[in-house]
């Protein structure tokens, strides 16, 4: 099973949405194998958007992720990865399509709601420096026949 990080940001607990995009991952079959709430220091949000160092948004980015709470989880399921990002639409949330996250309740390019692992190589790299390997949780859910 494929698994991929997912940070609801700080504008998503901000609004109180955390549980409500927490349920359409579960509905569509992933499964959560760890999950935080964190406050996320600079260094730590300076690590996480490095590949962004240098370009006019940066220090942005890295006010917003460090502005307030951040929940973080790892997600797990069959190509997990595309599973998430197409259920959180384009980046830019006036334009992402109606049912994805963003489309449904973001507006905004840079307060969108959440981040989701782009690649299955940037996941692994990305759960890495959010969470320990013993803050991963490993079972069998019962429907898994069921989901594929």
């Amino acid at each position: 099973m494929q698994q991929t990080l997912i940070l609801l940001k700080p504008d998503a607990v901000q609004r109180r949405l955390v549980g409500t995009i927490l349920q359409r991952f579960e509905q569509k079959g992933l499964r959560i194998a760890a999950l935080k709430i964190v406050n996320a220091s600079r260094e730590l949000a300076e690590q996480h958007y490095a590949v962004h160092k240098g370009k006019p948004f940066y220090e942005s980015l890295i006010s917003f992720l460090t502005s307030g709470a951040t929940v973080a989880l790892v997600l797990e399921g069959r190509e997990a990865v595309a599973v998430c990002r197409n259920l959180m639409g384009t980046t830019d949330g006036a334009k992402a399509p109606p049912g994805t996250i963003r489309g449904d309740f973001a507006l905004s390019v840079q307060n969108n709601l959440i981040h989701g692992s782009d690649s299955p190589e940037n996941a692994a790299l990305e759960i890495a420096l959010w969470f320990k390997p013993n803050e991963l949780v490993s079972f069998a859910p019962v429907d898994a026949n069921w989901i594929g």
